[in-house]
Parts: C-alpha cells; sequence; structure tokens
C-alpha cells in the first residue's frame, strides 16, 4: 500500500478558519478505506465553545458517521499539534495515526507540555508522526497573529 497524505485537506481547512478569524489550525479523519470521512477547522469563537477545536470537532463528525465513539484504524491529520484536550479526545477516540504538521511548545499535549500519550493513565495511545507541511502550517499561524498585532 503507498502510504498518501491527507495534510493538503487539513491546511484547507486551517485556511478556512483563519478567513473565518479563527486561528488557523484543520484537522481531517481518514477512515481506513482512505476515503476522507470528517474535517473541520477551528470554530471556537463562532460558536463560542472553548472545545470547538477542529481535532475535536472532526472527530465528533467522524463518530457520527461511523455511528460509534471508537474510530479503531482511522487516521488524523491536523495542522498543529493537538493541545492536551485533544490528544485526550484522541485516546478517547482510539484513532489509529496521528499526522501534525507544526509543533506548538506554548499549547501543544503530545510532544510538548504534558505529553498525554505517555502517561499510564492514557486509554489508546496512536502512532504519532509529526513535522508533515510543517513550514507551510507554521507560516500560517505567524501570518494569522502578526496580522492580529
Amino acid at each position: 500500500m503507498v502510504f498518501r497524505s491527507y495534510m493538503s485537506d487539513a491546511l484547507e481547512e486551517a485556511r478556512l478558519a483563519g478567513a473565518r478569524g479563527e486561528v488557523p489550525v484543520g484537522a481531517v479523519v481518514v477512515a481506513p478505506d482512505g476515503s476522507v470521512v470528517a474535517r473541520a477547522g477551528n470554530r471556537t469563537r463562532e460558536l463560542s465553545d472553548p472545545t470547538a477545536h477542529a481535532e475535536t470537532l472532526a472527530i465528533r463528525a467522524a463518530c457520527a458517521a461511523a455511528g460509534s465513539e471508537r474510530l479503531t484504524g482511522y487516521d488524523l491529520y491536523v495542522t498543529l499539534e493537538p493541545c492536551p484536550m485533544c490528544a485526550a479526545v484522541i485516546s478517547f477516540a482510539r484513532i489509529g495515526r496521528l499526522y501534525y504538521g507544526a509543533s506548538d511548545p506554548k499549547s501543544g499535549g503530545v510532544a510538548q507540555g504534558p505529553r498525554v500519550f505517555s502517561h499510564s493513565q492514557c486509554h489508546h495511545v496512536p502512532e504519532v508522526y509529526d513535522g508533515i507541511a510543517a513550514p507551510e502550517a507554521e507560516r500560517m499561524l505567524r501570518e494569522f497573529f502578526a496580522s492580529r498585532r
């Protein structure tokens, strides 16, 4: 089987989130058969919901489509290292593989900060691949925050 990255889809969701005035983070959930089953960008401001991060919204939609709270064998592509909340959601959903772009030294929860997947209380640890299209994700975030200063 040939690997295909879906990070370009996640980056498109991040661009759309940025255009809505949200922090430009995008996520895509891919089923074991390679089909994109959910996609989302941040919507915390739009929905007045601090949990409306791209990863969480995409996982919610994928679970609804699958009719299950578990997404065993599914992949998640996200443009920014998930925060601790999203890392916990990824674990609870039993996502098989996590691919992310930019590292998040301030708020990350995978390779930075609390490193959620390394705790013994973590229910499930996905395979993690970082740095996927990181320069583009980082540029998008830098430009977004520079325009706010």
